[in-house]
């Protein structure tokens, strides 16, 4: 039996679209008691009445009571009834509304969303947000201008609601591409205990995985029965047709990295970055202030909040110059710079204040490297040593326009790495949680430990992290995902 449906009120309804066995109406669903429990099944509830009590509010009521995966949930559709619920959701969707180009003469207008995309190309990035945060298979969008763009109204749509020929061919093409991969499988598909979506973007400049190491990844899950696909951020709303997420793109807080983490933490699954993880290790305040509370060996640390030379001072006299200041959502050393006087301080805090209201001001400790410690659920996986780049003071060193340099890297057994550093290590994720993590530690000549970050997203690039132990780390890596899917 499939295990995708769409569902409408009538069969007639589907009259305009190439028929299919998938297509079951509203009473056929119904009386589908006899699906187990087990199998997984996917709904796309295409009918007219979705009030409370109406029959596209009882479709989607009924999907969620036998734990089928359905679009619109109930949520959506409750949200939906109140201008003032689905106002609030939408108040993340601004930027894109800003974007749009001012009215002509027309003081309103209306587009139609079907599942996530729009005719009107002005109107895409609107509609992905939008549908990102209410998935129905059609959306209606009614704007209104007063000097700038602003959100009157959304509604969901059915299909005898769609009769315009362009619209019914975007709708039927729209709807194929979305449930493609489900609907075409091939039939000598190996068997798989369990689906795991491993979200990446392509167009990252400096991902956390090359495209050789997430094939590794590919090839462990495979091995252990596990089916490990390639997402991007477009598939928001099929997150929920897998059991487990794996993030392979670079996080952030104001970023659907993290929104991707909560949906699926929300959902059940199992995931890795999960959100508590990508809030506590990507905010360097956080941070610094949780391994300063708890003893776990940092550089001397002062958060500053003003730009006058008195409180600049202060941090002089308690930090001594070098001093190094850090945004705190940098990544990749992005956002960091090193005051060696007055007026380099100056500057520094002056366009790292534009972005942030706190600033991070660490005492500079030189080290030829950086130790980097691979944590997977508080056990120490790999080592490397990640080595400055030539004639600068970071690991990476950002020319505009040029492509990031990078100093070398020597990768080694975690039995070979130094006690106090292993320690350190292991200290500081505890704090974070069981997930996976890599620990910026640097160690100075006279033995000194500092703890620099906590990275929830830590990059494994083929021939570097895994240059010890090969394969085996892609393995343990799924290995664990498996041992907490199983245990479930």
């Amino acid at each position: 039996m499939s295990g995708y449906f769409v569902v409408v009120d009538d069969l007639d309804d589907w009259a305009p679209y190439f028929p299919s066995r998938e297509v079951i109406s509203f009473d056929q669903y119904l009386a589908k008691t006899d699906i187990p429990a087990d199998q997984t099944v996917r709904i796309l509830n295409f009918c007219r009445n979705k009030r409370a009590l109406g029959r596209g509010y009882y479709c989607s009521l009924l999907a969620e009571a036998r734990g089928h995966k359905v679009i619109p949930n109930i949520s959506v559709l409750n949200d939906l009834r109140r201008k003032k619920l689905y106002t609030l959701k939408l108040e993340e969707v601004a930027k894109s509304i800003a974007k749009l180009k001012p009215a002509g003469n027309d003081t309103q207008t209306t587009f139609r969303i079907f599942l996530g995309e729009c005719l009107q190309t002005e109107f895409a990035e609107l509609a992905k947000n939008i549908f990102e945060r209410f998935a129905a298979p059609v959306l209606e969008v009614t704007l209104e201008y007063d000097g700038q763009w602003s959100l009157e109204k959304v509604h969901t749509l059915s299909l005898k609601e769609i009769t315009d020929e362009a619209e019914q061919e975007f709708l039927a093409n729209t709807l194929e591409k979305f449930s493609n991969r489900l609907w075409r499988k091939p039939k000598t598909r190996k068997h798989y205990r369990y689906d795991v979506a491993m979200l990446v973007n392509a167009e990252e400049s400096m991902p956390p995985s090359d495209k050789k190491a997430l094939n590794n990844f590919i090839k462990a899950a495979d091995k252990l029965g596990i089916n490990l696909e390639t997402i991007g951020k477009r598939d928001y709303v099929r997150l929920a047709e897998y059991d487990g997420l794996f993030i392979r793109e670079t996080t952030s807080i104001d970023h659907h990295t993290y929104r991707f983490a909560k949906k699926a933490e929300a959902e059940g699954m199992v995931v890795i970055d999960d959100p508590t993880s990508i809030l506590r290790c990507t905010n360097k305040v956080y941070l610094a202030d949780l391994l300063r509370t708890n003893k776990v060996p940092t550089p001397k640390t002062l958060l500053l909040s003003r730009t006058d030379k008195e409180s600049l001072q202060h941090a002089i006299d308690y930090l001594g110059f070098p001093i190094v200041l850090k945004i705190p959502d940098g990544a990749f050393s992005r956002g960091m710079f090193k005051a060696t006087n007055m007026d380099e301080l100056v500057d520094a805090m002056k366009k790292l204040s534009k972005t942030s209201a706190l600033v991070l001001a660490q005492e500079f400790l030189y080290t030829e490297y950086d130790w980097r410690i691979g944590v997977l659920n508080n056990k120490p996986l790999y080592a490397c040593r990640y080595f400055m780049v030539k004639g600068h003071w970071q690991i990476y060193r950002h020319d505009d326009g040029k492509k990031a340099a990078t100093g070398g890297f020597e990768t080694m057994p975690t039995y070979e790495v130094p006690q106090p550093v292993l320690e350190a290590s292991l200290k500081a994720c505890r704090l974070i949680g069981d997930g996976f993590y890599g620990v910026d530690v640097k160690q100075t000549k006279d033995g000194r430990v500092a703890v620099i970050e906590v990275n929830d997203n830590p990059s494994i690039d083929s021939s570097v992290e895994d240059k010890f132990l090969g394969q085996a780390l892609y393995y343990e890596v799924m290995a664990e995902f498996l041992r907490r899917l199983e245990s479930q």
